[in-house]
C-alpha cells in the first residue's frame, strides 16, 4: 500500500515539474510578441506597469516584473520558489469535472501556488473560466485556495473602482476596443484591436461586421452555424479581457476595462455576484467536452450563443450603471448540431423626467377629454330634448369618450414618435448624448400600448360615427305644385284617389345624388395610401427610422442597416401619412372645390333647380335643413323654360333662393321643439313600421304618409303652423366654437343660419380628420406589427373599401326606406 502511495506521489510530482518548465518555455516565447497598435505594453517600460484606475505608469517592487499584458507586477522567475506537496488530492473534495481539469486543474494548482509560475496561474484562471454555468466545482474551489500574486482576479469586484471620465462621441465616431488574449494553456497571446470579427461568430462583410462598433448604430447580427465549423474555426478556446481605448481631456491614451456579465452562471453565493463582473470570457470552448483522449472529437461544445455589448449614456460615472458592458450567455449543443449565434450593440440613458412627463401630458389631456365628452353629451341630451339621465346618455357619454380618448392617445404617440425623431436623429454635429429608449423598454412598451388604445378607441369612435349616419331621418321635401290631375287606376274593389301629375323623377335624381355622396371625402383614400408609400419606400423616407444616426435616404447595399425603432417607424409613418392628407385637404378645399368642382355646393343648387328640399334629424331634434325650393314656383318643366329661369337668376330678375326674403342662405341648423318632433313621428311611423310588402293596401298606407309628411314639412317651413312656428337666426361665436346651443328650448324651433354646409356631418364628408386618424393608425398598427409598409398598405386599403361598401350599403337601405324611393331607383 505504501509502494502504491508512493508512486503516485512521485507520478505527480513529475508531472508538476513537466507542466512547469512547459508553460515557462511557451510564456517565454509569447511575451516578446508586441501587437503593432498602441498598448500598455508600449506605454510603460519594462519595470513599470499601467495602472488603468489613474492612467499612469507605475514601477514594480523588487523581484518583481511587467505581466505579459503589461497592466500588473509579477514575480520574476526563480523567486519565491517553495516545495509543493508531492499529493494534491485533498486539495479539494470536490472531483474533476472534465478530462482536461483531470490531467492538468491540480498541477497548475500546485505551480501557480507554489512556484513562481505566471502562465500557471492564468492556466488556472482559464480553468475556472471554462466553468460557464456553476462556479461550484473544482476548479473555483483551488482558485480561491490559492494565494499567489501572480494569479489573475476572476471579477472586478464592488470595492475595485475604475474612473471613467465622461468622453464624448460623435456621430460616426468608432467605439475602439482592444481584448487582451491568452490561450487555454495560459500563454499571452497579445493584445489585438476589435474589429467585424473578432467577437462575433457570424460571418458577414468587414463594413457590415465594423458597424457594431460605431457609436450611437444599435447593431445585430445573428445566424445559425454548424458545430463543426466552430470546432475547425477555434479548435482550442482562447480567453479574452475587453478594454476600451479612449483619449482623455489631455490627449493621452488610456484605457478603460470593460466588465463581463455571464447571467448563466451559478454559484452558492448568488448574491455576491449581483455586484461582480467577470473579466474574462471565451467563444467557444470544444474542449472541455472531450472524452477519454484529448484528440477525439468532443461530445458537447460550449459557445457563446449570444453576445451584447451595452453602452450605457452619459458615458461618463452613471453610477450603478456602467458606461460599456459586455453581456455573453453560453449554451452547450451536442456535436454534430446547429448553433444559433448573435452579436447586438445596445444604447441606454437615463430617461430623466420624460416618462414623467408623458404621464402629465397623459392626465392632462385625458382630463380635458372626459369635459369634452360630458360637453358633447350635453348638447347631444339638449339636442334630443331629454330631462333625465338614462342608459342611451351613458352610452352616449363613453362614445364620445371614447372618440376624444382615441385623439389623445394618437396626439401623444405622434409627439413621442416625432420627439425621438428630432431629438435622436438631430445629432449630426454634436456630441452625442441622446440614444432611443432600449427596445422592449419601458417607453417602447408604453408607447406601443398608447398606439394600440388609440386604434381600438378610433374603432370605438367610427362604429359610433357609422351607427349615427346609418339611422339618420331624411325626408325630401317636394315643393311643386300639379299642374292638373287625372285619375290613379287601383284594383277592381279597391277605393280611388287623385293623383298629382308631378313626376317623381326629380325626388330621385336628388336621392341618388344624396346617395353619391354619402362617402364623397375631401381626400382621395387610394391617392393617399400610394403617395403615402411612395414617400416611405421609393423616397426612402422610412430609412429614418432606423436605430442609428444616419440620415442617408438611400444606403448602399453593402452597408448594414440598423434595426427599425417602432418609435421612430410610427413616428415618421404618422407623420408622412399626416402630411400628405394635410395637402390633399388644402388642395381639394382651397383650390379644387373653389375652381373646379364643389359637389356638396352643386347637391344645394341642384335641390333648388329640383325643387326639392332635404330635411335631415341627426338626433330626434336636432339636425339640417337643405332650402331647395325654386325662386320660380316649377321645376318639371321644358328644357326651354329652365334656361329661361337660369337666365333670369344670372340677370338678378328673380328672388334669392334663400329660405327668407333677401337671403341667399339655403343650408340651415334645425333645432326642432318636442312637440313639432312627436308630430312628425307620428305621421313618418307608417314609413318606418310599415311592412315593404306589395300588398296594395300597405302601398297605400306608405304613400298616404308620405304625402302627409310632405305636407306637413311643407306647411312648418311655411309658418302655417302657429303653435308649431320656428324663427331663423344665426349661432354665437362660442356656440359654433363648442357646436352646442345655449338658448333654453323653446316653443318655437329654431332654424340656424349655415353658411358652413354642416349637414356634410352626415355624410363622410365632415368626418375627415376621424377618417383619416382611423386610416393612419391601422396603417401604422399593422406596420408596427409586421415592419412592412407594403402590407400595411394592402390591409389598409381593405379595410378602407370595407368601410366604405357597409357605409354605401346600409346608407342606401336607410335612404330608400325613409324616402320611400325604392332601392332600384338609387343607382
Amino acid at each position: 500500500m505504501r509502494a502504491k502511495t508512493f508512486s503516485k506521489n512521485i507520478l505527480s510530482l513529475l508531472a508538476c515539474i513537466l507542466l512547469h518548465s512547459w508553460l515557462l518555455q511557451c510564456s517565454a516565447q509569447i511575451v516578446g510578441i508586441l501587437p503593432a497598435s498602441s498598448t500598455p505594453l508600449e506605454k510603460c517600460g519594462t519595470k513599470e506597469f499601467l495602472d488603468v484606475g489613474s492612467g499612469e505608469c507605475q514601477p514594480c517592487v523588487p523581484n518583481q516584473m511587467k505581466s505579459p499584458d503589461g497592466l500588473r507586477c509579477v514575480c520574476v522567475s526563480g523567486t519565491n520558489q517553495s516545495s509543493p506537496p508531492l499529493d494534491c488530492s485533498r486539495c479539494s473534495t470536490l472531483p474533476p469535472r472534465t478530462l482536461w481539469e483531470s490531467m492538468f486543474l491540480d498541477a497548475s494548482f500546485l505551480a501557480c501556488n507554489n512556484t513562481c509560475n505566471v502562465t500557471a496561474c492564468q492556466l488556472l484562471t482559464n480553468m475556472v473560466t471554462m466553468e460557464a454555468f456553476s462556479l461550484h466545482n473544482r476548479a473555483y474551489d483551488l482558485y480561491t485556495k490559492t494565494r499567489s500574486q501572480d494569479l489573475p482576479k476572476l471579477w472586478y469586484g464592488s470595492s475595485e473602482t475604475f474612473p471613467f471620465p465622461r468622453v464624448s462621441f460623435g456621430k460616426n465616431s468608432r467605439v475602439h476596443l482592444q481584448v487582451t488574449m491568452y490561450d487555454v494553456r495560459g500563454n499571452f497571446l497579445g493584445w489585438e484591436d476589435v474589429t467585424g470579427g473578432t467577437l462575433q461568430l457570424c460571418p458577414g462583410s468587414q463594413d457590415v461586421l465594423d458597424a457594431a462598433f460605431t457609436f450611437g448604430t444599435s447593431y445585430h447580427q445573428s445566424c445559425s452555424l454548424e458545430v463543426l465549423y466552430l470546432l475547425q474555426r477555434y479548435p482550442e478556446p482562447t480567453f479574452y479581457e475587453l478594454f476600451l481605448q479612449y483619449d482623455d481631456e489631455k490627449g493621452n491614451v488610456r484605457w478603460w476595462p470593460v466588465p463581463v456579465e455571464n447571467p448563466a452562471i451559478r454559484t452558492s453565493s448568488t448574491a455576491s455576484l449581483n455586484s461582480w463582473a467577470f473579466r474574462r470570457f471565451f467563444l467557444v470552448d470544444g474542449l472541455s467536452g472531450r472524452k477519454q483522449n484529448l484528440t477525439n472529437p468532443p461530445e458537447t461544445l460550449t459557445v457563446a450563443t449570444e453576445l451584447v455589448l451595452r453602452v450605457y449614456l452619459p458615458s461618463g460615472s452613471p453610477g450603478n450603471h456602467p458606461p460599456f458592458l459586455l453581456t455573453v450567455k453560453y449554451a452547450e449543443r451536442g456535436s454534430p448540431g446547429i448553433v444559433q449565434a448573435s452579436f447586438s450593440t445596445t444604447y441606454s440613458h437615463d430617461p430623466g423626467t420624460a416618462q414623467r412627463d408623458t404621464d402629465i401630458a397623459l392626465a392632462v389631456l385625458g382630463s380635458l377629454s372626459v369635459l369634452y365628452a360630458l360637453l358633447k353629451v350635453s348638447s347631444w341630451t339638449r339636442r334630443s330634448r331629454l330631462e333625465n339621465i338614462n342608459l342611451m346618455i351613458v352610452v352616449k357619454f363613453f362614445a364620445y369618450l371614447a372618440g376624444s380618448l382615441a385623439n389623445v392617445f394618437f396626439l401623444i404617440s405622434l409627439g413621442i414618435g416625432v420627439y425621438w425623431l428630432i431629438v435622436f436623429k438631430g445629432q449630426q454635429f454634436s456630441a452625442i448624448e441622446v440614444t432611443l429608449p432600449p427596445a422592449g423598454g419601458q417607453i417602447e412598451t408604453h408607447f406601443i400600448i398608447y398606439v394600440l388604445c388609440s386604434l381600438v378607441l378610433k374603432t370605438l369612435d367610427i362604429t359610433h360615427m357609422l351607427i349615427t349616419q346609418l339611422t339618420v331621418s331624411i325626408f325630401l321635401i317636394d315643393w311643386e305644385k300639379p299642374k292638373e290631375r287625372g285619375r290613379l287606376r287601383i284594383p277592381a274593389g279597391g277605393d280611388q284617389r287623385a293623383a298629382s301629375s308631378v313626376s317623381a323623377w326629380r325626388t330621385f335624381l336628388i336621392a341618388n345624388e344624396w346617395n353619391e355622396l354619402q362617402t364623397h371625402r375631401k381626400v382621395n383614400p387610394s391617392l393617399q395610401l400610394l403617395s403615402t408609400l411612395l414617400l416611405l419606400e421609393v423616397v426612402g423616407l422610412k430609412n429614418l427610422a432606423s436605430r442609428d444616426l444616419n440620415v442617408n435616404l438611400h444606403p448602399g447595399s453593402n452597408a448594414y442597416l440598423a434595426p427599425w425603432s417602432p418609435v421612430l417607424r410610427f413616428g415618421i409613418a404618422a407623420s408622412v401619412w399626416l402630411a400628405v392628407g394635410i395637402v390633399q385637404v388644402v388642395i381639394s378645399v382651397g383650390l379644387y372645390e373653389r375652381f373646379v368642382e364643389d359637389k356638396i355646393q352643386q347637391f344645394t343648387d341642384l335641390c333648388s333647380l329640383s325643387n326639392v328640399s332635404v330635411f335631415i334629424l341627426m338626433h330626434r331634434c336636432y339636425g339640417y335643413y337643405i332650402h331647395g325650393r325654386s325662386v320660380h314656383g316649377h321645376a318639371d318643366v321644358s328644357m326651354d323654360t329652365m334656361h329661361s329661369y337660369l337666365r333670369k337668376e344670372e340677370e338678378n330678375l328673380c328672388p334669392l333662393r334663400g329660405l327668407e326674403a333677401n337671403s341667399d342662405i339655403q343650408t340651415f341648423e334645425v333645432l326642432l321643439t318636442d312637440r313639432t318632433r312627436v308630430l312628425y313621428d307620428r305621421i313618418n311611423l307608417p314609413l318606418v313600421e310599415a311592412p315593404r310588402q306589395v300588398r296594395s293596401d300597405v302601398r297605400d298606407q306608405r304613400l298616404r304618409s308620405y304625402h302627409t309628411l310632405n305636407h306637413f314639412l311643407a306647411s312648418f317651413l311655411e309658418h302655417r303652423y302657429k303653435d308649431m312656428d320656428y324663427v331663423v337666426k344665426d349661432k354665437f361665436l362660442l356656440e359654433r366654437i363648442l357646436d352646442i346651443e345655449f338658448q333654453e328650448p323653446g316653443d318655437v324651433s329654431v332654424l340656424y343660419n349655415d353658411e358652413s354646409a354642416l349637414f356634410g356631418r352626415a355624410l363622410f364628408y365632415n368626418h375627415e380628420l376621424t377618417l383619416l386618424l382611423f386610416e393612419a393608425l391601422v396603417f401604422c398598427a399593422v406596420d408596427l406589427g409586421a415592419q412592412d409598409f407594403v402590407l400595411a398598405t394592402i390591409v389598409t386599403f381593405v379595410v378602407q373599401k370595407l368601410l366604405q361598401t357597409l357605409r354605401d350599403f346600409s346608407g342606401k337601405k336607410n335612404l330608400a326606406e325613409k324616402t320611400l324611393v325604392e332601392n332600384q331607383f338609387l343607382i
